[in-house]
């Protein structure tokens, strides 16, 4: 029996595939958050926001009312009533709404208070306790949390951002939480592509180098990810080259504390997310070049698609979605 299921599994994953899914939208997407089997928000360019109940037999489209200008590049949704939206962009462009009846009606709960700020990701522990990431404001990254379900934010120290660092809006997982108060960002730049870590809610940091690339603006760590208190993987590589696969992704197996590069198959190409999806062990990371997964912790990659996808969703039961360009979504399941 164990040697029967190790000569199956591989030929299962190989008849995986992302499936296309028809999105109603021509917007650019970023965003993308799955509660549960039927319920999935996506959001992106144009104030465009996307929901469905059918796990994307059909999707909505809509567009949060008078936020035509602004790019959503984060959705977090509990259900599917309640949800919270980022929007980038300098200064006040960079915002934070709420719905709580599915977007019948949208509350504006923040705006970047820094003129010289750009918010880059959104995340929540729970329905009340989440965190916000922005590039550096005087010198450190911008993290702020809140306790109330965003109606009031309180910026946190980090330690000081090296020059030309910053975060990435990519695909919303340049944030990583577990448990109830623990968090990992990551960064890139032409400064450092560093993993910053807090087991208290934002209130203390370490901070600590990778082997990714950082040797430019489009460079760095775009996405991080754990499956286990220890185990995590991060991808990126250099935005403006999509097909380069130069030190794109990293592991670590101590909690963050040390990362390293294997000398395995890289993802093939630039790559904007990652995910585990429990079901089947296995990891999944996709970018403007295509898809992969690894089947042995991330040590190396094997291309399955070459469609581009900014962004990934996976829930414990193995189903999952990605986004993309001009409204591109698709779901991936066992055949």
């Amino acid at each position: 029996m164990r040697i029967l299921s190790a000569v199956l599994f591989p030929l299962l994953l190989c008849a995986q595939s992302w499936q296309p899914q028809t999105s109603g939208t021509k917007a650019s997407l970023r965003g993308l958050c799955a509660v549960d089997a039927d319920v999935v928000w996506a959001s992106g360019t144009a104030g465009t926001y996307l929901t469905t109940t059918d796990g994307g037999r059909s999707w909505h489209a809509a567009q949060v009312p008078g936020a035509a200008a602004l790019d959503f590049r984060a959705v977090h949704a509990l259900d599917r009533n309640t949800a919270w939206l980022l929007s980038i962009g300098a200064g006040d462009n960079s915002r934070v709404y709420k719905t709580a009846d599915g977007g019948a009606h949208w509350e504006l709960q923040f705006t970047n208070p820094d003129a010289k700020g750009f918010f880059d990701g959104l995340a929540f522990w729970d329905a009340a306790h989440g965190i916000l990431l922005g590039d550096p404001v005087d010198g450190r990254l911008a993290v702020f949390t809140t306790a109330d379900g965003g109606a009031h934010w309180t910026r946190r120290l980090t330690p000081p951002a090296v020059p030309g660092e910053g975060a990435f809006a990519a695909s919303n997982t340049s944030l990583a939480l577990r448990g109830r108060d623990e968090v990992w960002f990551a960064t890139g730049g032409p400064g450092a592509a560093r993993v910053f870590h807090s087991v208290d809610g934002g209130t203390s940091w370490t901070v600590v180098s990778t082997p990714i690339r950082n040797d430019g603006p489009a460079a760095g760590i775009f996405s991080i990810a754990f499956r286990d208190a220890v185990h995590g993987i991060a991808v990126g590589g250099d935005y403006s080259k999509p097909a380069d696969a130069t030190a794109n992704f990293a592991l670590t197996s101590d909690g963050g504390r040390t990362w390293s590069a294997p000398t395995g198959a890289p993802p093939a190409g630039f790559r904007s997310a990652v995910a585990y999806n429990a079901k089947f062990r296995l990891w999944i990371a996709s970018g403007t070049s295509g898809t992969d997964v690894s089947t042995d912790d991330g040590r190396s990659w094997k291309p399955i698609d070459t469609t581009g996808y900014n962004a990934l969703a996976f829930l414990p039961d193995g189903a999952g979605w990605a986004a993309g360009g001009s409204g591109r979504i698709a779901v991936f399941r066992p055949q």
